[in-house]
C-alpha cells in the first residue's frame, strides 16, 4: 500500500506555471476552453491568437514541444472523425482539389480540429504542470463532487498497488512456463484476471475497514495548502482573460 503512483502526464519542474495553485490553474483552463468553444467557427484568425499565448505558456512551463505533442496523440480518433465529415455531411457541394465535399463538412471538419487541439494541448499543459494530487486537491477546493473526487483519489493512490499486483502475477506465470501465443490460452488469463478482480476487492475492503477505525466519516481531510495570493490570480487570468477578448472581438466581427 506505500507504493507510490504513477505521474503519466505530470512533468516535475520548478517553473513558474509549476508553482501556481492547482485551483486557480483549473478555473484558467476551464475559462480559456469556454472562450475557444463559444469562437464562432468562421472566425479563422482567432484560433491563431489563441495559440500564441498557448505556446508561450509551453515556453514558460518548461516544457519540451515533442512532450506536448506526444500526449496530445490521444485525439487522434477525434480528428480521423473530422476528416471523414467533409465527405459524410450533407448540404451545399463545393470542389476542393478536384474533390466534391459538403461546405458544412469542412467548417464542421475545421471546428472540430481547431477547437479540440487547443483543448486537448491546454489540457495536456494542465496535467504536465500540476501533480495528480494537487490537481484533486484543487477540485476539492473549488467544491467539485465530494464522492467523484474521492473516487478518483482512490483509483490514483490504487492504480499503482493493482498494476504492481498484476505484474507480480504475470511473473508467476512465467516461472511455471507459461506463455501466451493463441486463444487457447485466454482461459488462463481470464482465470487470472478474476483472481486480480478479487485480490482487489479484498484489498478495498480491507482499506475500508481500516479508514474507519481511524476516524473516517465519509469525507476526506481537506488539503492545508494557503488560499491563492492576488498575483497568482492575475497570472492565471492573463491568458483567460485574452481568450475572452479575442472571442468577443471575433463575434463581433461575425457578419
Amino acid at each position: 500500500m506505500s507504493a507510490g503512483h504513477h505521474r503519466w502526464l505530470y512533468r516535475p519542474g520548478d517553473s513558474p506555471l509549476h508553482r501556481l495553485p492547482a485551483h486557480c490553474k483549473l478555473l484558467g483552463l476551464l475559462a480559456f476552453v469556454f472562450a475557444v468553444v463559444a469562437t464562432p467557427r468562421q472566425a479563422f484568425w482567432a484560433f491563431g491568437a489563441y495559440a500564441v499565448p498557448l505556446a508561450a505558456v509551453v515556453a514558460i512551463a518548461r516544457l519540451p514541444p515533442l512532450f506536448v505533442l506526444r500526449r496530445m496523440t490521444i485525439e487522434v480518433p477525434f480528428l480521423l472523425f473530422a476528416l471523414a465529415l467533409p465527405f459524410l455531411a450533407a448540404g451545399e457541394r463545393t470542389d476542393v482539389a478536384g474533390v466534391t465535399v459538403s461546405v458544412n463538412g469542412l467548417f464542421g471538419a475545421w471546428n472540430i480540429v481547431a477547437k479540440g487541439t487547443l483543448g486537448v494541448a491546454s489540457s495536456v499543459v494542465l496535467a504536465a504542470t500540476t501533480d495528480p494530487r494537487d490537481l484533486l486537491l484543487g477540485v476539492q477546493r473549488l467544491r467539485g463532487p465530494a464522492m467523484l473526487t474521492q473516487i478518483a483519489t482512490f483509483m490514483l493512490r490504487y492504480a499503482e498497488v493493482v498494476t504492481a499486483e498484476a505484474r507480480r502475477m504475470r511473473v508467476a506465470r512465467a516461472a511455471r512456463g507459461f506463455h501466451a501465443r493463441d486463444l487457447r490460452h485466454v482461459a488462463v488469463l481470464a482465470h487470472s484476471a478474476g483472481a486480480l478482480f478479487i485480490r482487489s476487492y479484498e484489498r478495498g475492503e480491507r482499506v475500508y475497514v481500516a479508514m474507519l477505525s481511524r476516524g473516517y466519516a465519509g469525507a476526506l481531510p481537506a488539503g492545508a495548502d494557503p488560499p491563492a495570493r492576488a498575483g497568482q490570480w492575475l497570472a492565471v487570468a492573463a491568458v483567460p482573460g485574452l481568450a475572452l477578448a479575442v472571442a468577443v472581438a471575433a463575434w463581433i466581427g461575425v457578419p
